[in-house]
């Protein structure tokens, strides 16, 4: 705002008051205005009418006991039809508007817990604008907007509340681990029963060949040699698998060596065993 030989410029966004005398007389918008000072008139001051913004830090403590600093923004503006009332109502607008904003949020957070502040930052918010358009509107100021920027804990709960939630991420990792391990368990023990019953399975179909071998063997021989008895090619057929497993052993240098009678008188002795131990778990049987 200039003033120069008793004209008085009054800017954009802005509004000036005359006073005459000392006595308010008019609001002088933008532009040029004449104010003859000899006369006793004089601009007792200018209010902006722009946007201004508070930012108000408030310390409260909430339902459970936990002291948090509250971090709000505060958007207001004057008037023009109520510039008389901003001008001369209030000495110290920031001061007035951060007392009900101390006001509000001290009214207001000891009725929540810490999570449910967090959660209803915007009921809060709302809260604290109504409270200030019901009071800052009486003395010609508009309240734009108002925010809660933050609310901020101590550092020792922030920490704690950071170990709560580490604490139950493990736990459901644990959980998962624990289950993707039982499903490994699960179905390595289901493969395992799989492989035993097939190798079962092969085992019979190889000893049921074996026997029908040695069957065709046994009546082969007993056709093409006669005179022999089955005793006869049974023990024959022993003595060769003797030798083949006596070779098999000398061959293999991993081999875990068994001594046996390796005589060839012996086999005689060793297919008697092998028949005994045939008969006595026949007669054991029911």
């Amino acid at each position: 705002m200039g003033q120069v030989l008793g004209c008085v410029q009054v800017d954009q966004s802005s509004v000036a008051l005359k006073e005459v005398f000392g006595k308010y007389d008019d609001v002088l918008e933008r532009g040029c205005h004449c104010v003859p000072w000899c006369f006793g008139n004089r601009v007792a001051g200018e209010l902006s009418l722009r946007v201004r913004q508070l930012d108000v830090r408030c310390e409260t403590k909430t339902k459970d006991n936990v002291f948090v600093t509250v971090v709000a923004s505060i958007q207001y503006r004057a008037l023009a039809e109520k510039a008389v009332d901003a001008y001369y109502k209030l000495s110290n607008t920031r001061a007035q508007i951060q007392a009900y904003v101390f006001y509000v949020i001290r009214a207001s957070l000891p009725k929540m817990e810490l999570d449910s502040a967090f959660e209803q930052k915007n009921e809060i918010a709302k809260v604290v604008e109504e409270e200030l358009e019901n009071a800052m509107s009486a003395y010609g100021y508009e309240i734009v907007q108002t925010l809660i920027l933050d609310i901020e804990p101590d550092e020792h709960v922030k920490r704690a509340m950071n170990e709560i939630n580490s604490a139950a991420r493990l736990r459901v990792a644990a959980n998962e681990k624990g289950e993707a391990e039982k499903i490994l368990q699960i179905k390595r023990a289901e493969g395992d029963a799989e492989s035993k019953y097939l190798s079962g399975l092969g085992i019979a179909r190889q000893r049921q060949a074996i026997v029908d071998g040695l069957r065709d063997s046994v009546l082969a021989f007993s056709e093409n040699v006669p005179g022999t008895t089955s005793k006869d090619i049974m023990d024959m057929v022993l003595v060769t698998q003797y030798f083949d497993t006596m070779k098999e052993i000398g061959a293999s240098s991993r081999s875990n060596v068994v001594f046996i009678p390796h005589g060839p008188g012996a086999v005689r002795d060793v297919a008697s065993q092998i028949r005994d131990g045939l008969l006595q778990g026949n007669a054991i049987q029911p």
